[in-house]
């Protein structure tokens, strides 16, 4: 008989337990309950507008009482930035741009890939006497630093045998870089979609240098605790981008349209930065790490990366591919 009245006692101590846990906003194991999802949104970033655009996240999250909260990043420094502050729960960044913060301790993980954009080249004037890297030598070049239009430059001056030294770079963000390249403040910019594609349009710019190769991936990032306490919505922010890529690949006009409209650009641009991006491969894998590791290389001999830290490590750390086969192994079945 006294056996069975502590069972009763000990299971009421529970329920209240558990009520009171719930009354804090926690779940039973300690986890604080999920009230809001913060994610950023950026021009460089089509699916990003798309899915804002649609809200269908947050009619995915509605019955769970959960918010979504979107936060604009105008560049990869920015998002990282809103996320090693703790500001975003998901940010969108250049892969490398991502690798940076890594070896400098962000608490980050990239999870998807939202595109392998053509994003980023090496812009001029469109009448110069300019035409390849190692005509740079000596001259101003504008780059937004951390980000990836800076480690393409970096990359471009390595493989034409020139030293970042060997360049003056003026650290502009990618639309005051545009500016300062057509009012001949600069030589040479390493541009950024959609401020690339627009002085192609409207100014006639040309290109010194194009490398597909040198462009690191577009990636969703994930701060690493919020990874760890919430991995089924991890795997929700991810199965509602997979709904806004095969939207975007299905609707290529209607994805240039929003793109024009969300960043206020003319359709012709909005097009013409559609058609630089590859949506084709979403799941993080070696592919990245590879690509990861060779632009690794380059930022170590730049000293943006200590020449201590082991590269290949950091980039296998930072590209997790679970919550992303996960996702797209359930909509296949």
């Amino acid at each position: 008989m006294k056996t069975r009245k502590n069972g009763i006692f000990l299971a009421i101590i529970l329920s209240i337990s558990i009520g009171l846990l719930s009354a804090c906003g926690q779940t039973a194991t300690g986890e604080k309950k999920l009230e809001k999802i913060r994610l950023d949104y950026a021009f460089y970033s089509p699916t990003s507008l798309v899915l804002k655009e649609f809200g269908w996240l947050e009619e995915d999250l509605k019955d769970e009482g959960i918010e979504v909260e979107w936060v604009q990043s105008l560049g990869s420094n920015k998002a990282l930035e809103f996320l090693n502050s703790n500001s975003i729960d998901f940010g969108s960044t250049a892969g490398a741009a991502a690798l940076i913060a890594k070896a400098n301790n962000a608490p980050i993980e990239s999870v998807y890939i939202y595109s392998k954009p053509e994003w980023t080249a090496l812009v001029t004037q469109g009448e110069t006497e300019l035409t390849s890297v190692s005509d740079l030598k000596g001259k101003k070049v504008a780059a937004t630093l951390g980000t990836d239009p800076h480690i393409f430059l970096l990359r471009s001056l390595a493989d034409a045998g020139l030293k970042p030294t060997d360049v003056e770079i003026v650290n502009l963000q990618h639309g005051d870089g545009a500016s300062a390249l057509v009012s001949g403040q600069v030589s040479a910019w390493a541009g950024l979609d959609p401020h690339m594609a627009v002085l192609e349009v409207k100014n006639g710019t040309s290109y010194i240098y194009r490398n597909t190769e040198f462009n690191t991936y577009g990636t969703l990032n994930v701060r690493t605790d919020f990874a760890k306490n919430y991995p089924e919505h991890v795997e929700k922010v991810i199965e509602l981008y997979e709904q806004a890529r095969a939207w975007t690949i299905e609707n290529p006009e209607e994805a240039a349209k929003i793109l024009a409209e969300q960043a206020q650009l003319d359709a012709a641009v909005a097009k013409l930065q559609l058609s630089r991006n590859d949506f084709s491969n979403p799941i993080p894998s070696e592919v990245q790490v590879k690509a990861l590791i060779e632009a690794g290389k380059v930022l170590q001999t730049s000293g943006i990366i200590d020449s201590n830290v082991n590269v290949e490590k950091l980039a296998t750390e930072l590209i997790q591919s679970t919550f992303a086969t996960n996702v797209i192994k359930l909509e296949d079945e």
